[in-house]
Formats: C-alpha cells, sequence, structure tokens
C-alpha cells in the first residue's frame, strides 16, 4: 500500500511539473472535436413504431402466445433490415438510394418484454429520411402479412403501426457539446497521461529529494535561481539581502554542522559537468564564511577553466601553478578581497599537466599548510566526469561539496560523480541543488520577513564587502588582521 501511494505521488509530481503538456493536449483535443463537429453533415432521424400482435386463432393461450410473440419481434427485426424490404421501398419510393445505402440507413430496436418494435432511418436530408420511413411502413406490414398467410389465407401476426412515421426537428448529429466534452475528457487522459510518461523518461533530476538518492549523501542546501545571478554572481551590495545569499548562508550553517567531532577544514567543491555553478557557489560560500568572522582562503585548483578571478576581480597571472612548480612563494600570491578575512589563491598559469601537478606532493604540502594558516579553506575544482583533477584534489581534502544544477545534470551523471568520490575513499560532505526553483509560497516568506527586519533594523546581513584587488599588507584591511604574513613562511 505504501509503495502504490508513493507511486501514485510520483506520479501526481509528474503531472504538476509538466502541467502544460495535459494543457496542450486537452486544447488540441478540443481543436479537433470542434473542427470535426464544424465539418460534420447535419443528421436527422425519422422513427415509426409497430405494434405486434395475433388474432384469436390457432393461440388460446395468453402466456404461450406473449412468447410466441416477442420470439417473432426478433425475428421481424431483421426482416426490417433485409434486402428484399430494401428493394421494394427504393421500387416504390424513388428517392436516388440504392438498396444498399436503403439497408445501412436503417436500424432497428426492440424492447424486452414487449411486442413493440422501433424502425428509424437516419440521413442528411430530413424529407429523405421521413419518405423512406413511411415507404418502409407500408412495405414492411405488407412483406409480414404475406410471409406469415398459410396456405389457407389466414395469418397468424397482424402488425399495426402505432406511432409515426415522424422525423426530428433539429439534427441528432453532430451535438456540439457532447463532442466537445468527449474531447475535452480524452484529451485530458492522453494529456495527463503523456505528462507522466515525460516525467518518467526525464532522467534529469528535478528535486532534492532525488539529489539525495542520486548522490547518496544529504542535502546541505538548495540555492534558489536568480535572473540577475548571471550578471551579479556575488552575495555582496544589493545581493546580500536576497533570498539566494541567505540560502548560501544557510548552506554554511549546514557545512560547519556536518560532523561536529570531525569538522572538515579543507573543503573541494566539485560537480559532475561543466556549469552547474560550482566556482560560483565556492565565491559565494567562501565571501558567506569570512563574514562570519572565520579565516577563508580560497584556492582556484580548476587548472583548464579558472573562472574565480573573474569574477572576484583579481589578478591571474601567477597563482597556485607556480607556487607548486616552486616559481614563487604562497604568501607572495595570495591576495587579499573585500574587507573581511578572505584570502584567495588564483589558479595560476595554465600548466600542461594539471592532474600531475595537483597530484604532487608539492600539492600535498601546500594544503598542509594552508590548513595551518586558514580556518577553512575552499577549493574550487574541475568537474568530476570530464577529467580526473576534481577527484584528485578532492583526496587530498578532508571532504568534497557535490554541486549540482537542477533540471541540468541526470541522475546517473550524479551518481557517477558520487562513484568517482566514493571509489577514492573520499568524504563526500553533502550535496547542494543549485538554481533550484523555490515555492512563490517561501520566496514571499522570506521577501516579507526581509523587509520587515530592515524596517525595525535588525536581523540586517552585514556583508557590504565590494568587489575588487587588494594588496596584502601586514597592517591589514579595514581593521581585519593579515594572515598573509603566515603564508609567507611556507616552505617553497
Amino acid at each position: 500500500m505504501g509503495a502504490l501511494l508513493m507511486d501514485l505521488l510520483r506520479h501526481l509530481r509528474h503531472v504538476r511539473r509538466h502541467w502544460w503538456v495535459a494543457l496542450v493536449t486537452v486544447m488540441v483535443a478540443l481543436g479537433v472535436s470542434a473542427f470535426l463537429t464544424v465539418r460534420a453533415q447535419p443528421r436527422y432521424v425519422a422513427s415509426v413504431t409497430f405494434f405486434v400482435t395475433t388474432p384469436n386463432t390457432g393461440v388460446t393461450d395468453a402466456y404461450q402466445g406473449g412468447l410466441f410473440l416477442q420470439q417473432r419481434v426478433k425475428s421481424y427485426a431483421d426482416l426490417l433490415s433485409s434486402d428484399r424490404l430494401a428493394q421494394s421501398v427504393v421500387a416504390e419510393t424513388p428517392v436516388g438510394l440504392t438498396a444498399d445505402e436503403v439497408q445501412r440507413r436503417v436500424s432497428t430496436s426492440t424492447e424486452a418484454g414487449t411486442v413493440l418494435l422501433r424502425a428509424s432511418v437516419t440521413d442528411t436530408d430530413q424529407t429523405r429520411a421521413l419518405r423512406v420511413t413511411e415507404s418502409l411502413a407500408n412495405k414492411f406490414v405488407e412483406l409480414v402479412q404475406k410471409v406469415e398467410t398459410t396456405p389457407e389465407g389466414k395469418a397468424p401476426i397482424k402488425i399495426e403501426v402505432v406511432s409515426g412515421p415522424r422525423v426530428s426537428a433539429n439534427p441528432v448529429s453532430p451535438q456540439p457539446i457532447r463532442n466537445l466534452s468527449l474531447g475535452g475528457v480524452i484529451g485530458l487522459i492522453l494529456g495527463i497521461g503523456l505528462a507522466i510518461l515525460r516525467g518518467v523518461a526525464d532522467v534529469r533530476l528535478r528535486d532534492a529529494a532525488g539529489l539525495q538518492r542520486a548522490a547518496g549523501s544529504p542535502l546541505l542546501g538548495e540555492i534558489p535561481f536568480e535572473a540577475n545571478a548571471r550578471s551579479a554572481p556575488l552575495i555582496v551590495g544589493d545581493a546580500a539581502t536576497s533570498a539566494r545569499a541567505e540560502a548560501v548562508r544557510k548552506l554554511r550553517t549546514n557545512l560547519r554542522f556536518v560532523d561536529v567531532h570531525e569538522p572538515a577544514r579543507v573543503i573541494a567543491v566539485t560537480s559532475a559537468l561543466q556549469g552547474e555553478g560550482k566556482t560560483t557557489l565556492s565565491c559565494n560560500l567562501a565571501i558567506a564564511l569570512a563574514e562570519a568572522g572565520w579565516r577563508v582562503l580560497l584556492v582556484d585548483a580548476d587548472l583548464r577553466r579558472p573562472k574565480v578571478d573573474d569574477y572576484l576581480g583579481l589578478d591571474a597571472g601567477v597563482g597556485l601553478t607556480d607556487v607548486l612548480v616552486g616559481d614563487v612563494k604562497v604568501g607572495d600570491v595570495v591576495q587579499r578581497w573585500g574587507d573581511k578575512s578572505l584570502l584567495v589563491l588564483p589558479s595560476g598559469s595554465a600548466p600542461p599537466n594539471p592532474s600531475e601537478l595537483l597530484g604532487s606532493k608539492a600539492m600535498s604540502d601546500l594544503l598542509l599548510a594552508l590548513r595551518e594558516s586558514a580556518d577553512i579553506v575552499i577549493i574550487d575544482t574541475a568537474p568530476l566526469l570530464a577529467v580526473t583533477d576534481g577527484v584528485v584534489v578532492a583526496v587530498q581534502a578532508d571532504g568534497a561539496l557535490l554541486v549540482t544544477q537542477q533540471g541540468r545534470t541526470s541522475r546517473t551523471q550524479v551518481a557517477a560523480a558520487a562513484r568517482s568520490l566514493h571509489s577514492v575513499s573520499v568524504r563526500l560532505l553533502g550535496c547542494v541543488l543549485n538554481m533550484a526553483k523555490v515555492a512563490k509560497a517561501e520566496a514571499y516568506q522570506y521577501e516579507a520577513y526581509r523587509v520587515v527586519t530592515s524596517t525595525t533594523g535588525a536581523s540586517v546581513p552585514a556583508d557590504r564587502a565590494a568587489s575588487g584587488r587588494h594588496s596584502a599588507t601586514a597592517d591589514g584591511v579595514n581593521g581585519v588582521p593579515d594572515h598573509t604574513q603566515e603564508l609567507t613562511r611556507l616552505p617553497r
């Protein structure tokens, strides 16, 4: 019972997600029904009712006589649509129809337990339907009398017309209301089926529950989609009070309490595919951690497609690559960003062998040194399914954070990314659903709360960091102590 209920709920979610499929199907069905209704020729029905009885000759028992007549009525129903009767009608009434066409227009019906027999003629011409029915009634009575009359000149059956012939004043078809209603119901059923089929066939991740199942790890955050995030990706300035910024702060809190007994101080942020927003999340997470007073070091370890310097407006001429090959000291290339305790180590020069460089002993030694110089180290790494760089870096970190864009990545891809981490014993801290579609009610509640707290002067986010590059000095920036001196003591 529980499994059936879960399946039903899942199908209902498919229908709600793909509601437009059902709507389009219903509209198409209504359009087809309306078109066929308009194009259909009006059809009229003329009818006549016969009463079958028997004289008081030969059959005296009323019960037996009733059974006898009911059996006869069934035979007469077939006789009404016989070739012989149709030919007689055509011969007497020239209406421009052949005997076969008359037969196709005639239908019969009987009422159970009675001796009433009804014949109907359906035609697109109202007058012709009536003329055929009148001729049919006359010829049918004559035919029965002729067939049933014995050699002695006696007929055990008598047929009388008790109703009609008459023709309907209005066409019996088409019926617009019935046709449109039927079309709408059929379209709705087909639309719901197509919506469920589309949902079942869609392997992309659409919700947080699906992401947790595919990754096999807890959900640490849902970052809502915002249209202006492409032009203003960082949660600073006006964006610091957005729902996206609040979601990043919630992720910050959840991340710090993943395991209070063994907190992760070096975190690799990665994704299954390129373009899922891992770099943006790395930057914003680092900003949010620094906003809370942590000493944060953001490392751009995506040596193939570095983007941290673009988002933060830093000079990436020298950086991680140059430190690993021994050309510069780490303290000489780490840059201060904003007015918080956030230091950034750019990617540096593009190396010919990123995987070997990131997996070298120099990288391991560097991470050990950075761990002692900052409270938290955030490492932006390459996508897991594209290259092996992300796995190489994640092995050396305390844990990994898997970022997935809603509606873009498939369940199979997320599962493959998680397996690539588990296969080398990487601690997967959790997953983040990026660019998530948040319900309007939740967005409204947050906006209402933000407006109220802003007007009262409480609970206003303190992050007002301005983007831009600042040189690291021993005196610090805006009163924040400078930790770059600690990095200058690291070995080459």
